[in-house]
């Protein structure tokens, strides 16, 4: 998940400084192990970018010291301008024709269960860069096919259902796109993005196939109001989303949407108990959760949660 926030809370008339001191549950150490800087080499040796440094992920030390990774395909340059992302915006280079191989070679070096590939928005491509995840994902099945694959992929604006298509056709084990707000403030903090069309796109996948794990997260501070947290929820179930990630917006820089408020660990825990009341297969919420925090255990922890309904529904079918 990426990280983004308002100004003042809604209503509280109080003005917020754009910047703000983190609180103790918040901070993190300073990346320094042996394992971190030979994954930082290996992601320069095959020329890969990775979220985890374009987004200012405060998880990367932990991360990368245990050669977990988040692969960020089609360059480092988007086409959008989210209020919330610390990602260059700006016209991108030519797609890497090298880039599926190099995947699959740093996922079998780096001794991968499971992955994470995401991507920039490439809103200046005719099918907005979903071939090169189609690509990426059949040398992963190729070089690497005791790896699970899980996507984060964009909105493909104006082109969603053949990309989604030709995605779902390439067998991910995940599919995740992020809604990452309430609707109300996508027009400040995701104005190139539509929620209802994030909606649709995930819509789109069960019904392209209903076996592929959906996934999707908010980032709370950023002044939404908690019925809407809960209304985003029903949203999600309602597209029949299994996995929902929620976590604390950090502001990259001054430059971008300031920090409305920092959730306390105890409210993080009160979304995810309602979340699991929803239904949801798995719920990952605490103010250090991003999208691919975690992502393998969460797998398979969510693989196991699918065998045990479907083996309640046959046990009740047959009673």
């Amino acid at each position: 998940m990426n990280d983004l926030s308002s100004a003042p809370v809604p209503g509280s008339g109080e003005e917020r400084p754009s910047t703000r001191r983190k609180p103790d549950w918040i901070r993190v150490k300073a990346p320094t192990s042996k394992g971190y800087h030979e994954t930082r080499k290996l992601m320069r040796d095959l020329n890969l970018n990775t979220v985890c440094e374009e987004a200012a992920c405060p998880n990367i030390g932990e991360c990368w010291t245990k050669k977990h990774a988040t692969v960020m395909i089609l360059g480092d340059v988007c086409t959008r301008a989210c209020a919330f992302c610390n990602v260059k915006t700006g016209m991108p280079r030519m797609v890497d024709p090298l880039e599926p191989e190099n995947v699959a070679i740093a996922a079998g070096q780096m001794g991968l269960e499971h992955i994470v590939i995401t991507s920039v928005d490439r809103d200046d491509l005719p099918d907005g860069g979903a071939g090169q995840f189609v690509k990426v994902i059949k040398a992963l099945r190729r070089e690497a096919p005791g790896t699970t694959i899980e996507i984060l992929t964009p909105d493909f604006r104006n082109k969603m259902r053949p990309a989604v298509e030709a995605i779902c056709e390439a067998g991910p084990d995940v599919y995740n796109h992020n809604l990452e707000t309430v609707p109300r403030l996508y027009p400040t903090i995701r104005p190139g993005a539509r929620y209802y069309a994030s909606l649709r796109l995930l819509e789109e996948v069960k019904a392209h196939d209903p076996m592929i794990f959906t996934k999707s997260g908010i980032m709370l501070g950023l002044g939404e109001q908690r019925l809407e947290v809960h209304q985003v929820m029903d949203d999600m179930r309602s597209a029949d989303v299994d996995f929902i990630t929620m976590g604390q917006y950090l502001q990259p820089t001054p430059r971008h949407a300031a920090v409305a408020d920092f959730v306390t660990p105890q409210a993080f825990a009160a979304y995810g108990s309602i979340a699991r009341a929803k239904g949801f297969l798995q719920v990952a919420a605490s103010p250090l959760t991003r999208s691919s925090y975690h992502a393998g255990d969460d797998f398979a922890q969510m693989r196991s949660a699918r065998e045990a309904r479907f083996a309640k529904e046959r046990a009740k079918a047959l009673t």
